[in-house]
């Protein structure tokens, strides 16, 4: 097998598309990317992404791809966990403090800074509506995200994500307590769930 083939071969496995990182870390030499470029048969999204021409490219997972230290959050996460109907304008992505985002303003991308520590906290793994996998916060992250700013969020998209948040089966109240106190808004969570409990 040719190094293009592995290339393709490995595009086809992961999505339809591949990082130019991806290539490297297959030991595989760049040149035969741009070999595959130049002759059509891959398409340079932008830069250090690429995907096959048929693929149609799923956004998030492009960003993801790109901003690796980027995870989904705040309405984003309510999309992906169909806690709202609302699909996001403007992605929501939450970074460590000290992560240079600059480049994502021209994404239109809204990104959220958190404390290192905060960060990983309730990470998990979620398909998009294409079908592809990006890191979002868990639903129990998500909606400890969404009260914690004052007025960050419509009340209307707050109020039915934590309706159909606790008609969830899938729901973790005691998870949800424990983040609650870990962000400091006990409170908040405590007086949402004794109106819908």
């Amino acid at each position: 097998m040719t190094q293009a083939e592995r290339i393709l071969l490995y595009m086809a496995e992961n999505g339809g598309t591949v990082t130019t990182g991806q290539v490297n870390a297959q030991g595989i030499p760049r040149v035969h990317l741009k070999q595959l470029v130049e002759d059509g048969r891959v398409v340079r999204l932008r830069r250090g992404l690429y995907a096959l021409p048929e693929h149609e490219p799923d956004e998030m997972a492009m960003l993801q791809s790109s901003y690796s230290k980027g995870i989904f959050s705040h309405g984003t996460a309510l999309f992906l966990h169909d806690l709202t109907d609302r699909t996001p304008l403007r992605y929501t992505m939450t970074f460590p403090v000290g992560y240079h985002a600059q480049a994502l303003g021209k994404q239109d991308v809204k990104c959220v800074f958190i404390k290192p520590d905060l960060w990983p906290l309730g990470v998990e793994a979620v398909k998009t509506p294409y079908g592809e996998y990006v890191r979002t916060y868990n639903m129990e992250r998500t909606i400890c995200d969404i009260l914690r700013v004052k007025n960050a969020m419509d009340i209307q998209v707050v109020t039915e994500a934590m309706k159909r948040y606790v008609q969830r089966n899938d729901k973790d109240l005691r998870r949800l307590t424990q983040y609650a106190r870990q962000l400091r808004i006990e409170d908040k969570v405590r007086q949402y769930l004794e109106v819908l409990l």
